[in-house]
């Protein structure tokens, strides 16, 4: 975050802009090295993943700091570059938390406490980045493999780099990690995120490895998925905000009426005022409070610090499509 009153991350227009480093902690065990895969993705050995999984102790989880976006350069507005049919993947969810439904609509940022599917689905990721610790938020989705997690893009890989000791801890709740650490076997990316870093295509994907003999979505469940769905929805956005007023303890949401962005991006917006930590938390339309379950259609990306409590999430067009795709075929 530039400040505490901007989204996921910060994105500049002009000169109007301020700029601020990562906060990061350091981390106190080498991070494994990057084996890259194809294009667009990076893997990890089976002695990673079980590195990752010792580092991410609960202390380390506490002390993880969220990563935010550096000033970069947005695509001018206008109709995102791919787009296609509409195409939704259903939820899978499993057995859910009590329901206490219905929430506040709109919600500007507050602790979720409808219970439902989404409070196993959402879950914070953690990952070592240019040797600090540091955090991001993610969802897991139906998929051929029941293994996919959708997160940002650059919460996994960042500034040229693929972020190493990945886990995802669905049902993050203060250092504690209640259905698991799921370490990333295969992290992946959009092509428009690999090369040049568009904040239009901030979409990332993590494949997990199985767990004590389970895939992920068998212990948490899964949510759908929505592709070229249009603007202007009913949202609800969900994620673990770990810069003030938060600290990352527990799950945020907020919902209201999105819009399109009339700036820099082609993304969503969202009257929102979760905060670093929170990027990679997904974005529902159909959203049913009681039972925690809706289409995902976006991710918690990055904000303007000239435009406080408004949040943006990359369209999910064609090109997002593409990478749910190939992670789910992983």
């Amino acid at each position: 975050m530039r400040s505490n009153r901007t989204a996921a991350g910060t994105l500049p227009t002009l000169a109007a802009l301020l700029a601020a480093g990562l906060g990061a902690a350091p981390a106190t065990a080498a991070a494994p090295s990057d084996t890259p895969a194809a294009p667009g993705a990076r893997t990890a050995s089976t002695a990673e993943q079980q590195r990752a999984r010792a580092f991410w102790t609960p202390e380390r989880m506490r002390a993880a700091r969220p990563l935010d976006l550096a000033p970069g350069t947005a695509s001018a507005p206008g109709a995102p570059a791919s787009s296609g049919p509409a195409t939704t993947v259903r939820p899978t969810a499993g057995p859910a938390a009590p329901a206490a439904g219905p929430l506040a609509f709109p919600q500007a940022g507050g602790a979720w406490t409808g219970g439902g599917a989404v409070v196993k689905t959402s879950g914070r990721v953690f990952f070592t980045f240019q040797g600090r610790t540091a955090s991001c938020s993610g969802n897991a989705v139906t998929s051929q493999n029941a293994s996919t997690v959708i997160t940002a893009g650059h919460c996994v890989k960042y500034q040229g780099a693929w972020h190493t000791n990945w886990v995802f801890v669905p049902g993050y709740t203060n250092g504690s990690a209640p259905y698991g650490q799921w370490s990333a076997a295969k992290t992946l990316t959009t092509p428009q995120w690999e090369a040049s870093e568009d904040i239009n295509y901030d979409v990332g994907a993590a494949v997990v490895a199985p767990l004590n003999g389970q895939k992920l979505t068998a212990v948490t469940g899964a949510q759908g998925i929505q592709f070229n769905g249009g603007y202007n929805k009913r949202m609800y956005a969900f994620g673990f905000p770990a810069a003030a007023p938060y600290d990352g303890t527990k799950l945020i949401y907020c919902s209201g009426n999105s819009s399109k962005d009339f700036l820099l991006s082609t993304d969503h917006s969202l009257g929102c005022n979760m905060t670093g930590g929170s990027s990679g938390g997904p974005w529902f339309t159909s959203f049913d409070e009681t039972a925690g379950t809706g289409l995902q259609v976006s991710v918690n990306s990055f904000g303007y610090t000239f435009l406080p409590n408004r949040m943006f999430g990359p369209y999910f067009g064609n090109d997002a499509k593409a990478l749910y795709d190939k992670a789910q075929a992983s």
